[in-house]
């Protein structure tokens, strides 16, 4: 087959920028179109000021119904007004970057039944699936933090996770958390042990260990940096760290992208690829699981990238080899 050709809903925001970025330098896709009724008519890159140089596109308010892959990068509850509002070919597949189809309950939709999309967990579903429901940013680096420990049926009792994320993860439009007065110099946390990704957690948690019945308390963070999650877990263990090394080496040991480091974590290690590192340390019975991730890539359109490879049979990381902003 020729490039893949892309369409991107919702072209204005955080993710979508990532997503083009990704997308213009990829070696087997093209843009078709990007979608925003409020920019229609303007030139990507005035929005995007990044692409300035790299992208010679503007922005519309009309779709092309044969697109093979349509991304949707709309908040969160507008993605079943749009497809409800707008038709697509039968082979056009979608990926969802927001939250609508992302819970066993919410998955089907006119028929159309989303794969929850996060490889390292449903990798042969997402190679045969036609819609994907792109995971939430949290919930793609708690997840990742704990699937192995629930892989091996080895989560007994509560899971503690305090997360801290950029500014980018509450999206462009303004509020008063996110006004760089407000941010800088500030840390606070939002949402206390009710974060909507909760839900997906729980489900995948649930997914690989069936009888996991206590609790996921789950405290977010508002950080005054620009992008990227620290996400710290920790919960009951009764084996040795090198016990638990072993199994998440074992259980990521064909990951593209998520990867066991011995050694402490930062942030910036992370920030500007789709890589999730995770740590393991032991003290007084606890397992501490740090997981690190970029919530614009990992947490959304890298991850989305990664998906849309898995779908049209290439190689995982195509177009994803990215190095981290170190310096």
């Amino acid at each position: 087959m020729g490039n893949i050709k892309v369409g991107i809903i919702g072209g204005a925001g955080y993710t979508a920028g990532e997503l083009i970025r990704l997308l213009i330098n990829h070696p087997e896709a093209d843009i078709d179109f990007v979608f925003s009724t409020s920019n229609a008519g303007n030139k990507i890159s005035k929005i995007h000021q990044d692409l300035v140089g790299s992208l010679d596109l503007n922005f519309t308010d009309t779709v092309n119904p044969n697109i093979d892959v349509l991304f949707l990068c709309l908040g969160h509850g507008n993605s079943v007004k749009f497809l409800s509002a707008n038709t697509f070919s039968d082979d056009t597949k979608i990926i969802d970057l927001g939250n609508d189809f992302r819970l066993e309950a919410d998955k089907v939709f006119e028929g159309k039944a989303f794969v929850y999309g996060l490889p390292e967990l449903n990798k042969a579903d997402i190679t045969k699936a036609k819609y994907i429901a792109n995971p939430g940013c949290f919930a793609t680096a708690i997840q990742l933090g704990l699937l192995p420990l629930a892989d091996a049926g080895l989560i007994k009792k509560d899971v503690h996770i305090n997360a801290v994320t950029g500014a980018t993860g509450a999206g462009t439009s303004l509020s008063a958390t996110t006004h760089y007065t407000w941010r800088d110099n500030n840390f606070s946390y939002y949402k206390p042990f009710t974060h909507q990704h909760l839900g997906e957690i729980n489900q995948s948690v649930n997914q690989l260990q069936n009888d996991f019945s206590s609790e996921i308390i789950f405290m977010p963070n508002r950080g005054n940096f620009s992008r990227g999650i620290f996400a710290t877990i920790y919960t009951d263990y009764k084996g040795s760290v090198e016990d638990a090394k072993d199994i998440y080496k074992a259980f990521y040991k064909d990951a593209k992208f998520t990867f066991v480091s011995d050694e402490f974590l930062h942030m910036k290690q992370v920030v500007n690829t789709n890589k999730c590192l995770v740590h393991l340390h032991k003290h007084n019975g606890k397992l501490l699981i740090t997981s690190c991730i970029d919530n614009l890539l990992k947490g959304a359109s890298g991850q989305a990238v990664q998906n849309m490879n898995l779908m049209f049979g290439l190689e995982e990381t195509t177009g994803l080899g990215l190095k981290a902003t170190y310096f």
